[in-house]
Protein backbone atom coordinates (compact mmCIF):
# COMPACT_ATOMS: atom_id res chain seq x y z
CA UNK A 1 0.00 0.00 0.00
CA UNK A 2 1.35 3.39 -1.02
CA UNK A 3 1.09 6.06 1.68
CA UNK A 4 1.58 9.81 1.92
CA UNK A 5 2.03 11.92 5.05
CA UNK A 6 -0.31 14.76 6.00
CA UNK A 7 2.74 17.05 5.93
CA UNK A 8 3.45 16.13 2.30
CA UNK A 9 -0.20 16.65 1.31
CA UNK A 10 -0.26 20.06 3.03
CA UNK A 11 3.06 21.12 1.48
CA UNK A 12 1.89 20.20 -2.00
CA UNK A 13 -1.47 21.97 -1.59
CA UNK A 14 0.24 25.04 -0.12
CA UNK A 15 2.58 25.13 -3.13
CA UNK A 16 -0.46 25.35 -5.42
CA UNK A 17 -0.61 21.75 -6.61
CA UNK A 18 -4.11 20.45 -7.37
CA UNK A 19 -4.36 17.10 -5.60
CA UNK A 20 -7.21 14.64 -6.04
CA UNK A 21 -8.25 13.89 -2.45
CA UNK A 22 -11.16 11.57 -1.59
CA UNK A 23 -12.47 11.86 1.99
CA UNK A 24 -14.27 8.63 2.95
CA UNK A 25 -15.53 9.78 6.37
CA UNK A 26 -19.21 10.12 7.27
CA UNK A 27 -21.22 13.35 6.88
CA UNK A 28 -20.99 14.34 10.55
CA UNK A 29 -17.21 13.93 10.49
CA UNK A 30 -16.63 16.11 7.42
CA UNK A 31 -18.88 18.78 8.94
CA UNK A 32 -15.96 19.46 11.31
CA UNK A 33 -13.67 20.23 8.36
CA UNK A 34 -12.05 18.76 5.28
CA UNK A 35 -8.82 19.12 3.35
CA UNK A 36 -9.30 22.00 0.87
CA UNK A 37 -10.55 20.69 -2.47
CA UNK A 38 -11.31 17.17 -1.22
CA UNK A 39 -14.25 15.22 -2.62
CA UNK A 40 -16.48 13.66 0.04
CA UNK A 41 -17.54 10.08 -0.74
CA UNK A 42 -18.38 8.06 2.38
CA UNK A 43 -16.76 4.62 2.38
CA UNK A 44 -20.03 2.72 2.01
CA UNK A 45 -20.96 4.81 -1.06
CA UNK A 46 -17.76 4.04 -3.00
CA UNK A 47 -19.23 1.20 -5.11
CA UNK A 48 -22.07 3.33 -6.51
CA UNK A 49 -19.97 6.50 -6.82
CA UNK A 50 -16.93 4.91 -8.47
CA UNK A 51 -17.31 7.14 -11.55
CA UNK A 52 -16.61 10.24 -9.40
CA UNK A 53 -13.11 9.05 -8.53
CA UNK A 54 -10.35 10.32 -10.82
CA UNK A 55 -8.99 7.53 -13.00
CA UNK A 56 -5.68 9.22 -13.79
CA UNK A 57 -2.67 10.31 -11.84
CA UNK A 58 -2.51 10.22 -8.07
CA UNK A 59 -5.52 9.97 -5.75
CA UNK A 60 -5.09 10.52 -1.99
CA UNK A 61 -7.54 8.70 0.28
CA UNK A 62 -8.37 10.18 3.70
CA UNK A 63 -10.44 9.22 6.75
CA UNK A 64 -10.26 9.95 10.48
CA UNK A 65 -7.21 7.86 11.35
CA UNK A 66 -6.29 5.81 8.27
CA UNK A 67 -8.35 2.63 8.73
CA UNK A 68 -11.33 3.33 6.48
CA UNK A 69 -9.14 4.93 3.83
CA UNK A 70 -7.04 1.76 3.90
CA UNK A 71 -10.19 -0.28 3.17
CA UNK A 72 -11.10 2.21 0.42
CA UNK A 73 -7.60 1.77 -1.03
CA UNK A 74 -8.00 -2.03 -1.15
CA UNK A 75 -11.47 -1.77 -2.73
CA UNK A 76 -10.44 0.79 -5.37
CA UNK A 77 -7.28 -1.13 -6.21
CA UNK A 78 -9.42 -4.27 -6.73
CA UNK A 79 -11.52 -2.21 -9.18
CA UNK A 80 -8.38 -1.55 -11.22
CA UNK A 81 -7.60 2.00 -10.07
CA UNK A 82 -3.93 2.94 -9.86
CA UNK A 83 -2.04 5.87 -8.35
CA UNK A 84 -3.75 5.49 -4.97
CA UNK A 85 -2.17 6.77 -1.76
CA UNK A 86 -3.48 6.41 1.78
CA UNK A 87 -2.83 9.48 3.96
CA UNK A 88 -1.13 8.12 7.07
CA UNK A 89 -2.72 9.14 10.36
CA UNK A 90 -5.81 10.55 8.63
CA UNK A 91 -7.47 13.78 9.69
CA UNK A 92 -6.29 13.29 13.28
CA UNK A 93 -2.73 13.80 12.02
CA UNK A 94 -3.82 16.56 9.59
CA UNK A 95 -5.38 18.55 12.43
CA UNK A 96 -2.13 18.43 14.43
CA UNK A 97 -0.22 20.46 11.83
CA UNK A 98 0.70 24.07 12.52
Amino acid sequence: MQTITPEEVKRRIDSGEKLDVIDVREDEEVAAGMIPGAIHIPLMQLPERLAEIPQRGETVLVCRSGGRSSRAYDFLQAQGLTGLKNMSGGMLAWDQQD
